[in-house]
């Protein structure tokens, strides 16, 4: 079960102050907590409090996470001057990862105080993504705008893997590192994905409902 945002940081409030995306004007409405309300393995043992809880800023960008105990596991911290863009991020008890952009809005830089850093290096059809041991994978991109999608990944250790969309950015398969295909079956009306056939042949079949929600997967 979902719940939308408590007060004093209502819906309504929010929709006044948020810009427009390019996805559209932004309604406000957020998620704020998943409750367990079913469990027929336990019934008569539900939980008295959300399985998880999210913050927001007065910009409605995420800024916390929290467990079923009300403990803080994740925070985000954003650019005071470019309305959702992530300049943070840290799980509980760990040094933040801090992200550095280009003028386009690009990410150019990922530190990580405990683990590795990232670069990343973007060409017109191809991102470079090299690692603070040296180590490079070169992520190749076809469409444009919102339809550009990574068509071939040459990881650091030779191996390749390769996609392929269709004209709505749709994926139609994909091959791993040996070459093994899966292919996936979207519905021409919905766009939904209604089955996924893997490299044993194998295939899993999705049903929606009339809202197009999952209901079944077999």
């Amino acid at each position: 079960s979902f719940s939308s945002p408590p007060s004093p940081r209502s819906p309504s409030s929010w929709s006044e102050t948020l810009p427009v995306t390019a996805c559209g004007e932004d309604s406000g409405i957020r998620l704020s907590a998943v409750w367990l309300v079913e469990d027929p393995a336990c019934p008569d043992a539900l939980p008295s409090q959300p399985l998880v809880r999210y913050g927001y800023t007065a910009r409605g960008e995420l800024e916390a996470v929290y467990d079923r105990s009300g403990a803080e596991v994740r925070r985000f911290e954003y650019d005071a001057g470019q309305p959702g863009r992530m300049t943070a991020h840290r799980y509980a008890g760990r040094p933040a990862s801090r992200y550095r952009y280009d003028d386009a809005g690009r990410v150019t830089e990922q530190v990580n105080p405990e683990g590795l850093g990232y670069a990343f290096a973007y060409e017109k059809n191809k991102i470079t993504v090299t690692d603070s041991l040296g180590r490079r994978e070169v992520l190749h991109t076809e469409g444009e705008g919102g339809l550009k999608r990574v068509v071939m990944k040459a990881s650091a250790d030779g191996s390749v893997t390769r996609s392929r969309y269709d004209a709505s950015g749709r994926p139609e398969w994909q091959t791993d590192a040996t070459g093994r295909k899966t292919t996936y079956s979207p519905d021409v009306a919905t766009g939904k994905l209604t089955a996924v056939t893997g490299p044993d042949g194998r295939k899993t079949k999705y049903s929606y409902n009339d809202r197009q929600q999952l209901t079944t997967t077999v």
